[in-house]
């Protein structure tokens, strides 16, 4: 019966079950988030070192240092002076600093005075195209004069408006060693006096001669006087034809400095009267004392021997 009893007793299966880990929490996202933005604000911070200039690094140090002087009076690195407290800007492009209201107003005020001059010398050069129609329709209508018309040379230089009275064997302006103006271009150059009265500007008179000595040489009576006197003469004209005294600004004798044959020096085309209508830039270099643009040329040549109008 024993046996009976242990081969009817139930057999019992003990199944432990192992315990599973803990379910992880966030903390480290919030940790690698605090760590990701330190390096970024770091590189930024090594990024606006390494363009800021060494006076606004001083400016900044100078602010922390003393932020209410630095915030109320300005100083070095305080930004754009235009605001009611200083120290902000408005160009974040700039590398090198923000840019104050008067840098801004200065650069204004000077393209406005670039483009200003551009417009006062187109209008200018406009003007001096016409006088140039002016004087050839003038040479033109009348009978005495256009017969000169041949020794009437006009162009535009960098200086202005030039007309050139040059000689002819059979017409020229003087005689020989003469500084007095035959009679029909006495005529001539009063008619010129009268069409340069339409126009503001300024006038430049040289005088010109050949190459041809004379007997006394360089030391007595030269070429240096007599196209002095030659264009002093010619200003005499003019005036007398209705140029105010104060439109000529330069009476000048040039002698053989400047030729205008230079393979002929003793031709008469070099024995000649130059009048040059100036535009304003030429004016401001003459009277500051300035190297004309179309001297620089001829910087290499004899200087000129100025004769003061009387």
């Amino acid at each position: 019966m024993a046996g009976d009893a242990k081969k009817l007793q139930p057999i019992i299966i003990k199944r432990v079950k192992k315990g599973g880990h803990a379910a992880h929490g966030g903390a480290w996202k919030i940790a690698y988030a605090d760590f990701v933005t330190a390096m970024m604000a770091f590189f930024l911070l090594m990024w606006l070192l390494g363009s800021t200039t060494e006076g606004d690094k001083k400016g900044i140090a100078e602010y922390f240092s003393s932020p209410l002087k630095v915030a109320m009076f300005g100083g070095s690195g305080s930004g754009d002076a235009s605001h009611v407290i200083k120290g902000g800007g408005q160009d974040l492009s700039r590398q090198t600093g923000q840019v104050k209201a008067g840098d801004v107003e200065s650069q204004r005020h000077t393209v406005n005075l670039r483009a200003l001059k551009e417009e006062q010398r187109r209008a200018e050069k406009s003007r001096l195209e016409q006088l140039k129609q002016k004087v050839e329709d003038v040479l033109g209508e009348h009978p005495r004069l256009a017969a000169l018309g041949g020794q009437i040379r006009l162009d535009m230089t960098l200086e202005g408006l030039r007309i050139q009275i040059v000689d002819e064997n059979s017409r020229p302006m003087f005689d020989s060693g003469s500084a007095v103006v035959k009679p029909y271009m006495r005529e001539l150059l009063r008619e010129l006096g009268a069409v340069l009265t339409e126009v503001p500007n300024r006038l430049t008179l040289e005088g010109h001669t050949d190459a041809q000595a004379f007997a006394s040489g360089d030391r007595g009576y030269s070429n240096w006087e007599l196209s002095a006197d030659r264009a002093n003469a010619s200003r005499r004209e003019l005036v007398a034809g209705g140029l105010p005294e104060s439109r000529v600004l330069r009476v000048q004798g040039l002698a053989s400095s400047k030729l205008l044959d230079e393979k002929q020096p003793e031709s008469p085309l070099n024995r000649r009267i130059s009048i040059i209508v100036m535009n304003r830039d030429a004016v401001d270099a003459v009277l500051k004392n300035l190297p004309a643009e179309d001297e620089t040329e001829t910087a290499g040549n004899s200087p000129a021997k100025s004769a003061s109008s009387p």
